[in-house]
């Protein structure tokens, strides 16, 4: 055994120091091999021709066992013994230096590795990092058939102390890169879910939200096969909604199931996705198409909505690598975004048909009290009319102009009707112009004499917000004139004040009692009083029965206007 000099050893270190800053500079290298490099620089620094680097997990579990010196079979035999993998243990759990000089007559205590090359000498260091032991370098065989020297011992354990440092930042850069790919990954999804669910809520056509939803998460995930199967009304049927994909025609035997049947059955029915590894001996109710393709796994994920399980999306993919935990958070929150989705789709065609029935049910009543009542009264004085064209054709000429008066008060109210229907809205008009054309198309189908007001020059050029406000209002009352006044005239009169703007709209009619009057849909009181209100001003409505009817609207002014 040689015994270093202190100049000798002051070398050495300083040659290891330099050699080990190289290893702790290094982060983004993959750990076995740094191992290898801390390896093959122990041999070199000892003197010894075999070496190997085992390092240890956060269970106390072998991460990684590098030997450094030994040819390719070597290597591989020894992977392949369990003695090895005992004998390794036994060493990673030694905290302290072992160093020994005849190698055969000492392992017994050890045992020994069977397919490891002649030992004729050992030297075993911890790899600690403070109180924390991360694995061992070992060496063994020194050149020229000598022993390791207690100098060998203390630039190994050198070594180690820098292999140490080394090896917590290669493990913690490869943590920070892991935690970026993740909070890539999951930016990614909130971009893409964001995206999903702005589409899915400006969409009222569930046909766009199933397809828009298959074909983003199809695409971002790398999937080969995606079907919705959506609940039939208030049934515990699912019928096939949509189905993507080229690889197969179905991916199911069957296309309805009923709740608990089958996979997407008992999906809907637990409300809990489902995944599923296919094997041989189970393929969990697929179709002999999909089986023969090579589906891999299958992930079926219920619609949630509101009042419960609307649907079940499943995808299906040929890749062996299962789907991590993001991808089915990802999967599970864009279903239950799709299930809100197609129930508030629901919802609003549901409201769009009762809004339709109860207006078929409005004009059908008021048709029926109004317009078919007149004509049939025309009827009465018609026939009437026939019966007196003999004996008395005075009065049978006289019956005649009244069906013919009654005829044009009809034609009237079903122009009001006309006008009540059809829609209105202030293009690129001003508010001047805008009510202009309300009270001339008024005229033209009520027969109704009107005038229009304008003291002040200055509203010819108003716009925005409040003139859209008083058009509407204009439009409300004029219709209700139409339909419920029999009024002969009509004043329309807009001007303004300092800080307001004012319309009023006053006819000659039968007016109303507002203390019996209902302030429902029908009559669109409620209407301009709250959309005036949300600008900032008030509707104030004088009537009584015979005297005709006054609305008065007014609206602030801003400060643009």
């Amino acid at each position: 055994m040689v015994i270093l000099t202190r100049e000798q050893l002051e070398e050495r270190l300083v040659a290891l120091h330099r050699a080990s800053l190289d290893l702790v500079r290094i982060k983004d290298i993959p750990l076995g091999k740094l191992l290898e490099r801390i390896g093959v620089e122990a041999c070199k620094q000892a003197g010894a021709n075999f070496a190997a680097v085992g390092v240890i997990d956060e269970n106390q579990k072998l991460e990684q066992f590098i030997p450094v010196g030994m040819v390719d079979g070597e290597i591989r035999r020894m992977e392949r013994s369990d003695q090895n993998d005992c004998v390794i243990h036994t060493f990673l759990s030694n905290s302290e230096p072992l160093r020994i000089a005849n190698m055969p007559d000492d392992l017994r205590d050890f045992g020994s590795p069977t397919c490891s090359p002649v030992i004729n000498s050992f030297l075993a260091v911890p790899i600690q990092l403070g109180e924390n032991q991360l694995g061992q370098i070992y060496l063994t065989d020194k050149n020229e058939n000598e022993g390791f020297s207690p100098d060998d011992q203390q630039v190994i354990e050198t070594l180690a102390a820098y292999a140490a440092i080394a090896i917590a930042n290669t493990r913690l850069y490869k943590q920070r890169v892991q935690r970026d790919r993740i909070l890539t990954r999951r930016n990614e999804n909130l971009a893409l879910l964001n995206e999903l669910v702005s589409t899915l809520a400006s969409s009222t056509d569930i046909d766009e939200i199933l397809d828009h939803s298959l074909i983003q998460v199809m695409e971002y995930l790398k999937l080969e096969v995606g079907e919705i199967y959506l609940r039939q009304g208030d049934s515990k049927t699912l019928r096939l909604a949509r189905h993507r994909g080229t690889a197969v025609k179905r991916l199911w035997t069957e296309q309805n199931f009923k709740f608990g049947q089958g996979i997407v059955g008992s999906t809907a029915e637990i409300g809990q996705s489902r995944h599923m590894v296919l094997h041989k001996n189970n393929g969990y109710g697929l179709s002999e198409e999909a089986l023969a393709s090579g589906f891999y796994q299958v992930a079926c994920y219920p619609l949630n909505g509101r009042q419960g399980v609307l649907g079940v999306m499943c995808v299906a993919t040929c890749d062996h690598r299962p789907l991590d935990e993001m991808e089915m958070q990802f999967l599970s929150a864009l279903s239950s975004w799709v299930g809100t989705a197609i129930e508030n789709a629901q919802v609003n065609l549901q409201q769009r048909r009762i809004a339709v029935l109860e207006e078929r049910e409005r004009i059908g009543m008021d048709l029926h009290d109004g317009v078919i009542q007149s004509i049939y009264a025309v009827g009465l004085i018609l026939e009437h009319a026939r019966l007196l064209m003999e004996e008395e054709p005075d009065r049978a000429q006289k019956r005649i102009k009244q069906a013919i008066g009654d005829l044009n008060n009809t034609i009237r109210d079903i122009r009001a009707y006309i006008l009540d229907l059809r829609p209105h809205q202030l293009y690129d008009e001003d508010l001047m112009q805008g009510i202009n054309r309300l009270v001339i198309e008024f005229r033209t189908n009520t027969l109704v004499n009107t005038v229009l007001q304008t003291p002040s020059e200055k509203l010819g050029t108003l716009s925005g917000e409040r003139a859209t406000v008083l058009f509407h209002i204009c439009q409300e009352a004029l219709a209700n004139v139409a339909r419920h006044a029999q009024a002969m005239n009509v004043d329309v009169c807009l001007w303004a004040t300092g800080e307001r703007i004012l319309l009023e709209i006053r006819d000659d009619g039968r007016g109303f009692d507002l203390n019996q009057v209902k302030f429902t849909l029908g009559h669109g009181l409620p209407n301009m009083q709250t959309r005036a209100r949300n600008v900032g001003g008030d509707v104030d409505i004088s009537t009584e029965s015979d005297k005709g009817t006054s609305i008065l609207t007014w609206v602030p002014i801003s400060n643009e206007e």
